[in-house]
């Protein structure tokens, strides 16, 4: 990246009058033609356009530099990043991950002094460039590994937060916390004396069981889902927390299902009640399908399970408040291509299945089907068996 070249009057003017234009039909129609370069220029607006749902605030604000689509497809979302940041406050924070700086951004207003750290160079530029616009004299900048800058530090934080990177150096990805670089496993003892509470983002794929088995001491894991998708797992721990008993939360963003917060031992102690099918299937959001609270789930809701392993619930009324996508059964159809094709004329529904013998995209080849339209047909086991369900989704 060229500094020079960003700092441009005309550089920045051209990113903000061509913002809703083709990048390919930009570079080939002014090639030659601009006094800076085309290619830096047409690749902010490429990641302006990328990150406009993910980063709305920032997309909008012409001062910020954006990089390349990768360490933005790494980064939180706004939406996440203000999640996190809730209920965070004192008088100093650390990111020992920085990258992009939306999470240090908006963790850091609740602080009155912030450490952002970075090992990428150019990364490391732009994004200080960014947090001296965004929050002018609030953060202190180190260019390198966070776990180094720590022990050099007098300080002791507030809050240490860091999101370490999920992929190993042939790009698999990594399900155990002390294979994620950095490895804060090992830096355990490191983090708890340089700060009073620490948060950790990891991937969704995180193993829940195994992270709280390297990390023990954790108090309290957050599966942090936005419209039904799993984004990511927050583990935090907090010095002053006198209450021995963990606590799982599963928070789902953009829609209106309440919170869902439950400790390992009420999922221990929780009994499931088997049944046949009643009026309506029940599917829990995928937060609480991660979470493994199956019993629990049904039991604070009054609903019977399928079979003891299809996560699929049923009930004759419909909970308040509960967090889940609700099906009305319309009938059980046989697995036969004549009652298939005559339930379904136009070969369009939604298939989903949990615990069934055939996965979607078999029964799709099966019956000619492909997914579309308002109905659905799911698939699971009962404890009568292995069923197909015609049903209607209630919103």
């Amino acid at each position: 990246m060229s500094w020079p070249e960003i700092h441009h009057p005309e550089f920045q003017q051209f990113v903000q009058d061509h913002l809703q234009e083709d990048p390919a039909l930009l570079l080939l129609k002014y090639t030659g033609r601009v006094p800076f370069d085309l290619k830096e220029a047409v690749q902010q607006i490429a990641s302006r356009q990328k990150g406009v749902k993910k980063l709305p605030e920032w997309t909008k604000n012409p001062d910020l530099i954006f990089p390349a689509s990768l360490s933005l497809e790494q980064s939180s979302s706004e939406e996440t990043a203000k999640f996190k940041s809730e209920g965070l406050e004192g008088a100093s924070m650390i990111d020992l991950t920085g990258g992009f700086g939306v999470d240090s951004f908006y963790l850091s207003q609740g602080f009155d002094k912030a450490v952002y750290c970075e090992q990428q160079p150019d990364l490391f530029q732009l994004t200080k460039h960014n947090l001296e616009k965004l929050a002018p004299e609030k953060f202190e900048f180190f260019q390198g590994d966070g776990l180094e800058f720590l022990p050099l530090s007098n300080l002791k934080f507030d809050l240490i937060y860091a999101d370490p990177a999920r992929r190993g150096k042939g790009n698999q990805k990594l399900y155990k916390i002390q294979d994620c670089e950095p490895d804060l496993v090992s830096s355990w003892e490191l983090l708890k004396s340089k700060a009073d509470q620490i948060l950790l983002k990891y991937s969704p794929m995180l193993d829940i069981s195994q992270a709280l088995g390297e990390l023990p001491e954790i108090q309290k894991i957050t599966i942090l889902s936005v419209k039904n998708e799993v984004k990511e797992l927050l583990l935090f721990w907090d010095r002053n927390n006198s209450n021995k008993q963990r606590e799982i939360k599963i928070q789902d963003l953009g829609n209106n299902h309440p919170a869902f917060t439950f400790s390992p031992q009420e999922e221990e102690q929780a009994v499931s009640q088997i049944s046949e099918v009643e009026k309506y299937l029940i599917e829990p959001i995928s937060g609480i399908l991660k979470s493994g609270s199956f019993k629990l789930f049904g039991q604070r809701f009054g609903l019977q399970k399928l079979d003891l392993n299809s996560h699929l619930y049923t009930c004759s009324e419909i909970p308040e408040n509960i967090p889940a996508r609700i099906f009305e059964i319309k009938e059980e159809v046989s697995p036969k291509k004549k009652e298939i094709q005559s339930r379904f004329p136009t070969g369009k529904v939604n298939i989903l299945t949990r615990n069934y013998s055939s996965k979607p995209e078999e029964i799709k080849k099966k019956f000619g089907l492909k997914d579309g339209g308002e109905d659905f047909l799911i698939g699971t086991k009962t404890v009568g068996g292995f069923k197909l369900f015609w049903c209607k989704r209630i919103k």
